[in-house]
């Protein structure tokens, strides 16, 4: 999971309307990493507004093979609900 959050910090693109709109949110979702370790079925169960939840299916879409799950030695589909926070990024011109 390590890997993944520095994969999601890497890659996430803030929506720019959000950015503009100084909009933030949280997005609940569901998929499946099956047997060969690919995000599958995609699903928003609690959205922001369509930038957001857009962001996070393109996300997951992009993400890099996970470990698949294991039952009695074999490979199976393994169902996550994971929730992903949008809290608008603070720069300073200082470093601080």
């Amino acid at each position: 999971l390590i890997g993944f959050m520095s994969f999601l910090e890497e890659n996430v693109i803030y929506p720019p309307f959000a950015l503009i709109n100084n909009e933030e949110g949280r997005v609940v979702c569901q998929f499946v990493v099956d047997k060969t370790g690919q995000i599958i079925n995609v699903r928003i169960l609690e959205g922001v507004n369509e930038d957001f939840d857009l962001e996070v299916i393109r996300l997951l879409s992009i993400s890099p093979l996970w470990k698949p799950g294991k039952e009695n030695g074999q490979d199976v589909n393994v169902m996550y609900t994971m929730a992903f926070d949008f809290k608008i990024p603070s720069v300073s011109l200082f470093g601080n």
